[in-house]
């Protein structure tokens, strides 16, 4: 089986060596991943001008774009032998709750998922000191049981490992989406010549304390693998909605 790897922290992020390495047990491992960190930008595409494409070395090329871009290209450079699954880590950072919509990382198993490739997203839940060993280990184990039983169609695993050496880590569950509590997401500054300048992103992350969800599963030690979908319909309120009068 061909499997190919990409991430969105860049072509030279350890985590992404990590999973390829352990993934060349499982299968042919094609590495397409950006040749920079594209963190946070979810699932844009590159359209209005022309992609690049470097060869690092052999099965390791660079892409000058998205992580969707690596996927879309990866796939295309496979043809005519799709791979057979798409795996995209390991995230330098957790990516759980409301995380999903902003992370390149799980954006790249998505287009995997939408191009109808079983795939999946792994991510360290650390900033620091990141034990990838552990992660690419359970990577492994993920593709291979892919290998042996697929994937339900139109369905992704976005997997969460907590930074622990692999004998510390409880175990895994499956489980839901959590809530994120994002704080000051706007800080306003100022240049040496007195002009404004903003940053995006909040310092203070927390998330909502729920049982069964990723941020809970993974913060009592234990990898926690969601299902998701690219299908963002709300089923459940379809029939109320139906009796609206606008």
């Amino acid at each position: 089986m061909k499997i190919l790897v990409t991430n969105d922290d860049g072509i030279q992020s350890e985590g992404l060596h990590a999973l390829a390495e352990q993934l060349k047990r499982a299968g042919e491992v094609i590495v397409v991943a950006p040749d920079r960190e594209r963190s946070s930008v979810a699932h844009s595409l590159t359209m209005h001008r022309p992609l690049r494409v470097e060869r690092v070395r052999e099965n390791y090329y660079a892409v000058d774009g998205t992580p969707v871009d690596c996927v879309i290209m990866g796939v295309y450079m496979l043809q005519p032998e799709r791979p057979g699954l798409v795996a995209s880590g390991i995230n330098k950072g957790e990516n759980m709750g409301e995380d999903i919509l902003y992370s390149g990382t799980v954006s790249a198993a998505l287009e995997g998922t939408i191009m109808g490739i079983p795939s999946f997203a792994i991510s360290m839940a650390s900033r620091r000191d990141f034990k990838f060993k552990s992660a690419a280990e359970f990577a492994l184990r993920v593709a291979r049981f892919i290998q042996r039983h697929g994937l339900p169609p139109e369905i992704l695993l976005n997997i969460n490992v907590p930074n622990l050496d692999s004998d510390e880590i409880r175990s895994y569950r499956i489980t839901r989406q959590g809530k994120r509590i994002y704080g000051d997401v706007v800080s306003e500054k100022s240049d040496p010549r007195g002009r404004r300048y903003y940053w995006i992103g909040g310092n203070e992350l927390s998330f909502e304390k729920e049982e069964g969800t990723d941020f809970d599963v993974v913060s009592r030690g234990c990898i926690s693998i969601t299902p998701i979908h690219p299908n963002l319909t709300c089923s459940s309120c379809l029939e109320e909605m139906k009796s609206w009068e606008i």
